[in-house]
Protein backbone atom coordinates (compact mmCIF):
# COMPACT_ATOMS: atom_id res chain seq x y z
CA UNK A 1 0.00 0.00 0.00
CA UNK A 2 1.30 3.37 -0.86
CA UNK A 3 1.13 6.03 1.84
CA UNK A 4 0.77 9.56 0.60
CA UNK A 5 2.25 12.26 2.78
CA UNK A 6 1.99 15.95 2.18
CA UNK A 7 4.58 18.28 3.59
CA UNK A 8 3.30 20.49 6.39
CA UNK A 9 3.59 24.18 5.63
CA UNK A 10 5.46 26.10 8.23
CA UNK A 11 5.20 29.82 8.79
CA UNK A 12 8.19 31.80 9.87
CA UNK A 13 8.01 32.86 13.50
CA UNK A 14 7.91 36.60 13.83
CA UNK A 15 9.52 38.28 16.79
CA UNK A 16 7.09 39.70 19.39
CA UNK A 17 6.27 43.38 18.98
CA UNK A 18 8.04 45.83 21.21
CA UNK A 19 6.49 46.53 24.60
CA UNK A 20 5.25 49.95 23.48
CA UNK A 21 3.40 48.44 20.51
CA UNK A 22 1.85 45.76 22.69
CA UNK A 23 0.50 48.43 25.05
CA UNK A 24 -0.96 50.40 22.15
CA UNK A 25 -2.70 47.30 20.74
CA UNK A 26 -4.18 46.47 24.16
CA UNK A 27 -5.45 50.03 24.54
CA UNK A 28 -7.09 49.91 21.10
CA UNK A 29 -8.89 46.63 21.91
CA UNK A 30 -10.11 47.99 25.25
CA UNK A 31 -11.43 51.17 23.61
CA UNK A 32 -13.30 49.16 20.97
CA UNK A 33 -14.90 46.96 23.63
CA UNK A 34 -15.99 50.02 25.64
CA UNK A 35 -17.54 51.64 22.56
CA UNK A 36 -19.44 48.45 21.71
CA UNK A 37 -20.69 48.17 25.29
CA UNK A 38 -21.91 51.76 25.22
CA UNK A 39 -23.72 51.14 21.94
CA UNK A 40 -25.43 48.05 23.36
CA UNK A 41 -26.51 49.95 26.47
CA UNK A 42 -27.88 52.74 24.29
CA UNK A 43 -29.88 50.18 22.31
CA UNK A 44 -31.37 48.80 25.52
CA UNK A 45 -32.34 52.22 26.80
CA UNK A 46 -33.86 53.22 23.45
CA UNK A 47 -35.93 50.07 23.30
CA UNK A 48 -37.11 50.57 26.86
CA UNK A 49 -38.14 54.18 26.39
CA UNK A 50 -40.03 53.32 23.22
CA UNK A 51 -41.96 50.57 24.97
CA UNK A 52 -40.56 47.91 22.60
CA UNK A 53 -39.36 44.45 23.69
CA UNK A 54 -35.69 44.48 24.57
CA UNK A 55 -33.49 42.42 22.22
CA UNK A 56 -31.95 39.25 23.64
CA UNK A 57 -28.23 38.65 23.12
CA UNK A 58 -27.30 35.58 21.13
CA UNK A 59 -25.50 32.69 22.87
CA UNK A 60 -22.27 33.82 21.24
CA UNK A 61 -22.64 37.43 22.38
CA UNK A 62 -19.88 38.68 24.69
CA UNK A 63 -20.56 39.05 28.39
CA UNK A 64 -20.62 42.84 28.28
CA UNK A 65 -23.57 42.73 25.84
CA UNK A 66 -25.65 40.65 28.26
CA UNK A 67 -24.80 42.95 31.14
CA UNK A 68 -25.77 46.12 29.28
CA UNK A 69 -29.16 44.68 28.27
CA UNK A 70 -29.89 43.60 31.83
CA UNK A 71 -29.03 47.05 33.16
CA UNK A 72 -31.35 48.64 30.57
CA UNK A 73 -34.28 46.48 31.65
CA UNK A 74 -33.66 47.03 35.37
CA UNK A 75 -34.95 50.61 35.24
CA UNK A 76 -38.49 49.38 34.53
CA UNK A 77 -40.13 45.99 34.30
CA UNK A 78 -40.47 43.36 31.59
CA UNK A 79 -43.56 41.23 31.01
CA UNK A 80 -41.84 37.81 31.01
CA UNK A 81 -44.05 35.97 28.50
CA UNK A 82 -43.75 38.59 25.77
CA UNK A 83 -40.55 40.49 26.60
CA UNK A 84 -42.48 43.78 26.47
CA UNK A 85 -40.61 46.38 28.52
CA UNK A 86 -42.28 49.10 30.60
CA UNK A 87 -40.65 52.22 32.05
CA UNK A 88 -40.63 52.56 35.81
CA UNK A 89 -42.57 55.84 35.63
CA UNK A 90 -45.32 57.29 33.44
CA UNK A 91 -46.34 60.91 32.91
CA UNK A 92 -47.50 62.76 35.99
CA UNK A 93 -45.05 61.07 38.37
CA UNK A 94 -46.93 57.77 38.28
CA UNK A 95 -45.04 54.71 39.46
CA UNK A 96 -45.30 51.27 37.89
CA UNK A 97 -47.36 48.95 40.10
CA UNK A 98 -47.35 45.80 37.99
CA UNK A 99 -47.29 44.31 34.50
CA UNK A 100 -49.46 41.62 32.93
CA UNK A 101 -50.74 40.05 29.75
CA UNK A 102 -54.11 40.20 28.00
CA UNK A 103 -54.89 36.93 26.25
CA UNK A 104 -57.93 35.92 24.25
CA UNK A 105 -59.19 32.66 22.81
CA UNK A 106 -60.24 32.27 19.18
CA UNK A 107 -63.16 29.89 18.60
CA UNK A 108 -62.53 28.40 22.01
CA UNK A 109 -59.37 26.70 20.73
CA UNK A 110 -56.37 28.92 20.12
CA UNK A 111 -55.05 31.32 22.74
CA UNK A 112 -53.55 34.59 21.44
CA UNK A 113 -51.37 37.09 23.31
CA UNK A 114 -53.02 40.41 22.41
CA UNK A 115 -51.14 42.99 24.47
CA UNK A 116 -48.95 43.37 27.51
CA UNK A 117 -49.95 46.03 30.01
CA UNK A 118 -48.52 48.04 32.84
CA UNK A 119 -50.55 49.78 35.57
CA UNK A 120 -49.25 53.03 37.08
CA UNK A 121 -50.45 55.23 39.94
CA UNK A 122 -49.54 58.54 41.53
CA UNK A 123 -48.14 57.66 44.95
CA UNK A 124 -49.10 60.99 46.53
CA UNK A 125 -52.71 60.49 45.43
CA UNK A 126 -52.77 56.98 46.88
CA UNK A 127 -51.54 58.26 50.22
CA UNK A 128 -53.89 61.26 50.23
CA UNK A 129 -57.02 59.19 49.60
CA UNK A 130 -56.23 55.86 51.25
CA UNK A 131 -53.48 56.08 53.87
CA UNK A 132 -55.56 57.46 56.74
CA UNK A 133 -58.14 54.69 56.38
CA UNK A 134 -55.67 51.82 56.03
CA UNK A 135 -52.65 52.83 58.13
CA UNK A 136 -53.89 50.81 61.13
CA UNK A 137 -53.91 47.54 59.16
CA UNK A 138 -50.93 45.21 58.82
CA UNK A 139 -49.23 44.51 55.49
CA UNK A 140 -50.65 40.97 55.37
CA UNK A 141 -54.18 42.25 55.99
CA UNK A 142 -53.87 44.84 53.23
CA UNK A 143 -52.50 42.36 50.70
CA UNK A 144 -55.69 40.34 51.02
CA UNK A 145 -58.10 43.27 51.27
CA UNK A 146 -60.75 43.50 48.55
CA UNK A 147 -61.92 46.81 50.02
CA UNK A 148 -58.51 48.39 49.38
CA UNK A 149 -58.79 47.68 45.67
CA UNK A 150 -62.41 48.85 45.64
CA UNK A 151 -61.36 52.19 47.13
CA UNK A 152 -58.47 52.53 44.67
CA UNK A 153 -60.92 52.01 41.81
CA UNK A 154 -63.46 54.55 43.08
CA UNK A 155 -61.32 57.41 44.40
CA UNK A 156 -59.95 60.31 42.37
CA UNK A 157 -56.45 58.79 42.11
CA UNK A 158 -54.39 59.53 39.01
CA UNK A 159 -53.67 56.22 37.31
CA UNK A 160 -52.57 55.01 33.87
CA UNK A 161 -52.92 51.69 32.08
CA UNK A 162 -50.31 51.39 29.34
CA UNK A 163 -51.12 48.78 26.68
CA UNK A 164 -48.34 47.53 24.39
CA UNK A 165 -49.54 45.55 21.38
CA UNK A 166 -47.81 42.17 20.95
CA UNK A 167 -50.14 40.61 18.36
CA UNK A 168 -48.93 41.67 14.93
CA UNK A 169 -52.29 41.48 13.12
CA UNK A 170 -54.45 43.46 15.55
CA UNK A 171 -56.80 45.95 13.88
CA UNK A 172 -58.38 49.00 15.44
CA UNK A 173 -61.76 47.46 14.66
CA UNK A 174 -60.85 44.47 16.83
CA UNK A 175 -59.87 46.84 19.64
CA UNK A 176 -63.24 48.59 19.44
CA UNK A 177 -65.08 45.28 19.48
CA UNK A 178 -63.07 43.97 22.45
CA UNK A 179 -63.63 47.16 24.46
CA UNK A 180 -67.34 47.13 23.64
CA UNK A 181 -67.57 43.71 25.25
CA UNK A 182 -65.19 44.07 28.20
CA UNK A 183 -65.78 47.71 29.17
CA UNK A 184 -69.50 47.35 28.41
CA UNK A 185 -69.83 44.50 30.91
CA UNK A 186 -68.07 46.57 33.59
CA UNK A 187 -70.27 49.61 32.92
CA UNK A 188 -73.33 47.43 33.46
CA UNK A 189 -71.74 45.96 36.59
CA UNK A 190 -71.19 49.35 38.21
CA UNK A 191 -73.80 51.56 36.54
CA UNK A 192 -76.68 49.38 35.39
CA UNK A 193 -78.21 49.06 31.92
CA UNK A 194 -78.37 52.71 30.89
CA UNK A 195 -74.71 53.04 29.87
CA UNK A 196 -74.80 52.48 26.10
CA UNK A 197 -74.24 56.14 25.21
CA UNK A 198 -71.23 56.36 27.53
CA UNK A 199 -69.77 53.18 26.05
CA UNK A 200 -70.28 54.47 22.51
CA UNK A 201 -68.57 57.75 23.38
CA UNK A 202 -65.54 55.77 24.51
CA UNK A 203 -65.19 53.21 21.68
CA UNK A 204 -65.84 55.83 18.98
CA UNK A 205 -62.49 57.43 19.86
CA UNK A 206 -60.70 54.42 18.33
CA UNK A 207 -61.12 55.49 14.72
CA UNK A 208 -60.22 53.43 11.65
CA UNK A 209 -57.42 55.84 10.72
CA UNK A 210 -55.27 54.56 13.59
CA UNK A 211 -53.01 51.62 12.83
CA UNK A 212 -51.70 49.29 15.51
CA UNK A 213 -48.59 47.40 14.37
CA UNK A 214 -46.79 45.25 16.89
CA UNK A 215 -45.20 47.44 19.56
CA UNK A 216 -47.83 50.20 19.37
CA UNK A 217 -48.78 51.81 22.67
CA UNK A 218 -52.24 52.82 23.90
CA UNK A 219 -52.59 54.69 27.20
CA UNK A 220 -55.79 54.96 29.22
CA UNK A 221 -55.27 57.51 31.99
CA UNK A 222 -57.52 58.65 34.82
CA UNK A 223 -56.64 62.29 35.38
CA UNK A 224 -57.86 64.57 38.20
CA UNK A 225 -61.64 64.90 38.58
CA UNK A 226 -62.18 61.46 36.99
CA UNK A 227 -61.27 62.54 33.46
CA UNK A 228 -60.33 59.59 31.25
CA UNK A 229 -57.67 60.54 28.69
CA UNK A 230 -56.96 58.22 25.77
CA UNK A 231 -53.68 58.34 23.81
CA UNK A 232 -52.42 56.24 20.90
CA UNK A 233 -48.69 56.30 20.19
CA UNK A 234 -48.31 59.44 22.31
CA UNK A 235 -51.11 61.35 20.53
CA UNK A 236 -54.14 62.26 22.62
CA UNK A 237 -57.26 61.14 20.74
CA UNK A 238 -59.88 62.30 23.23
CA UNK A 239 -61.04 62.55 26.85
CA UNK A 240 -64.25 61.84 28.74
CA UNK A 241 -65.16 62.94 32.24
CA UNK A 242 -66.83 60.00 33.93
CA UNK A 243 -65.98 58.35 37.24
CA UNK A 244 -68.02 55.33 36.11
CA UNK A 245 -65.99 54.89 32.91
CA UNK A 246 -62.65 55.30 34.73
CA UNK A 247 -63.67 52.75 37.35
CA UNK A 248 -64.89 50.29 34.71
CA UNK A 249 -61.66 50.38 32.72
CA UNK A 250 -59.39 50.02 35.75
CA UNK A 251 -61.53 47.13 36.97
CA UNK A 252 -60.40 45.11 33.92
CA UNK A 253 -56.85 45.07 35.25
CA UNK A 254 -57.18 45.12 39.05
CA UNK A 255 -60.81 44.31 39.89
CA UNK A 256 -62.57 41.14 41.00
CA UNK A 257 -62.11 39.32 37.69
CA UNK A 258 -58.95 40.81 36.13
CA UNK A 259 -57.35 39.90 32.82
CA UNK A 260 -54.22 38.72 34.68
CA UNK A 261 -54.55 37.58 38.31
CA UNK A 262 -50.80 37.57 38.95
CA UNK A 263 -50.59 41.17 37.75
CA UNK A 264 -53.41 42.16 40.10
CA UNK A 265 -51.52 40.58 43.01
CA UNK A 266 -48.40 42.59 42.19
CA UNK A 267 -50.43 45.78 41.79
CA UNK A 268 -52.02 45.35 45.21
CA UNK A 269 -48.67 44.56 46.87
CA UNK A 270 -47.14 47.73 45.47
CA UNK A 271 -50.12 49.84 46.55
CA UNK A 272 -49.58 48.47 50.06
CA UNK A 273 -45.85 49.28 49.88
CA UNK A 274 -46.62 52.87 48.89
CA UNK A 275 -49.16 53.28 51.70
CA UNK A 276 -46.67 51.88 54.23
CA UNK A 277 -43.73 54.00 53.02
Amino acid sequence: MVSLRFPTATSPRLPPPPAANRAAIAATIAAAAAAAAAAAAGLALTAKSAGRPLPHPSPSAPLWASLSLAEGAAAGSVEPRTGAAFPSEAAGGRSLLGVGLRRTTVLGLKSIDVYAFGVYANGDDLKQHLKEKYQKFSVSELKGSTELIKDALEHDIQMTVRLQIVYGRLSIRSVRSAFEKSVGSRLEKFGGQDTKDLLQSFVSLFKDEYKLPKGSVIELSRESNHVLKISIEGEEVGSIQSSLLCQSILDLYMGDDPFDKNAKGNIQENIVSILKS
